[in-house]
């Protein structure tokens, strides 16, 4: 090890999504001596039940933005990281007669416009004949962003930690860790590591450590005695065989999107309101979800196939659940959060997605390495000069806040303000 070696900043990433995978590469790449810990496999919990959906079509401008360099680093991913691939695909929104929230629509696509993204109003009768696989006449208003796509999202955590790996980063998966104090060494971690069937307990000092443990980081950050008001709960999603070459759409009124897949078609909502345990909650879909899909693809596909058509591709597909995490005011909580008051902080956070973190994390994920580099250097909040999001800050929180969840898709979250 050489001396500039040496005085590079330790910082242990704890969680193997996309975000901490993201994290991870960028420190690493910007000269940090990163560890990055997973009690599983890389992708083994929301980043792979995710559904890659991808879009930069945000009203608000700090979601613009982030959006907008989230989907350029994808783009640079899909030429330059073997294994990912982006595919291009326009994004629908669509709002069905009667709905209210029609009335929004305009001005939060002018907002959108305001932003410099490619979006534009269509006439549903206009939107139907330029895409004939999806049904319109049921439709109040339509929008249409230009500049977005899918992508599978395991495959972007993986073919990333693999350059992370190759990068330096040292990978401890099937590691379980948890969080312990600030001391003169750093920070400590507890590892636990269980790999092969062998078991151990050690503790390490790290000048930083970053939580991306999605579900999970409350209960991590309270060991720190940390408290975020991050909060679990589940969602669902299915893919069908059914062949579909049609343009990613949100039907907003249903608050249900569907996207071509490789295998057909992928749909999903199945939004349940309500804290999960991310321990103990079920994976597999339950029935009322199925049927909610199958009546939404009846009303929104082209009627080129009968209902018995559209039962047997359900009762065929492959179905899930998974977590997002919700926050208070629905933005995510980005940056420091220790708990002792020390002027330069070794402790942070990045989770709280409402639904939009994997469509996100190559901008969080380098927002987060500058960020913390920067605050070991100390530029933190506040500083004009600092990488964090002043709205993503998690200061603005007590930390034991009760609220309600509410749904990160919805067009109401997205039209707020206009």
């Amino acid at each position: 090890m050489t001396e500039e070696d040496e005085s590079a900043p330790s910082v242990a990433v704890v969680g193997g999504g996309a975000v901490g995978v993201t994290a991870a590469r960028d420190l690493a790449a910007r000269g940090a001596d990163v560890t990055l810990f997973e009690r599983g496999e890389l992708a083994a919990e929301s980043s792979g039940r995710a559904a890659g959906v991808l879009y930069d079509a945000y009203a608000e401008d700090v979601d613009a933005a982030v959006g907008a360099r989230a989907l350029e680093r994808f783009r640079a991913f899909d030429r330059s990281l073997p294994g990912f691939s982006f595919s291009a695909c326009p994004y629908v929104i669509a709002v069905r007669k009667g709905d209210p929230d029609a009335d929004a629509v305009p001005a939060m696509v002018e907002r959108m416009r305001e932003h410099g993204r490619e979006v534009s109003l269509v006439d549903p009768d206009a939107l139907g004949k330029r895409f004939p696989a999806i049904r319109t006449d049921d439709l109040s208003v339509a929008a249409v962003a230009e500049g977005a796509g899918w992508t599978n999202p395991p495959s972007y955590v993986r073919a990333l930690g693999e350059r992370a790996a190759r990068e330096g980063v040292a990978m401890e998966t099937e590691t379980a860790v948890a969080l312990g104090p600030r001391t003169d060494a750093g920070r400590e971690i507890s590892i636990h590591n269980g790999e092969n069937g062998s078991s151990g307990t050690e503790t390490r000092a790290f000048d930083a450590v970053v939580v991306a443990a999605g579900a999970h980081t409350r209960s991590l950050l309270a060991d720190a005695g940390v408290s975020v008001p991050v909060v679990p709960y589940r969602v669902q999603a299915l893919v069908t065989s059914r062949p579909y070459d049609g343009p990613m759409v949100y039907d907003a009124t249903a608050d249900a999107y569907l996207r071509p897949h490789p295998e057909g078609l992928l749909a999903g909502d199945g939004t349940e309101p309500v804290a999960a345990d991310p321990d103990d909650y079920r994976r597999e879909s339950d029935d009322w979800f199925r049927e909610d899909v199958g009546a939404v693809l009846d009303e929104r596909l082209a009627r080129g196939d009968s209902p018995e058509r559209t039962d047997r591709d359900l009762a065929d597909a492959r179905a899930w659940a998974g977590l997002c995490t919700a926050t208070p005011d629905g933005d995510p909580v980005v940056g420091p959060v220790d708990a002792d008051g020390a002027p330069a902080p070794s402790l942070f956070v990045a989770a709280g997605w409402q639904g939009h973190g994997f469509m996100r994390a190559p901008a969080i994920g380098e927002t987060v390495a500058e960020g913390v580099l920067a605050s070991l250097a100390g530029v933190g909040f506040g500083d004009p000069d600092s990488p964090w999001i002043g709205a993503f800050d998690p200061g603005r929180f007590d930390g034991d806040e009760e609220f309600e969840i509410v749904e990160g898709m919805s067009l109401s979250t997205r039209t707020d303000d206009t």
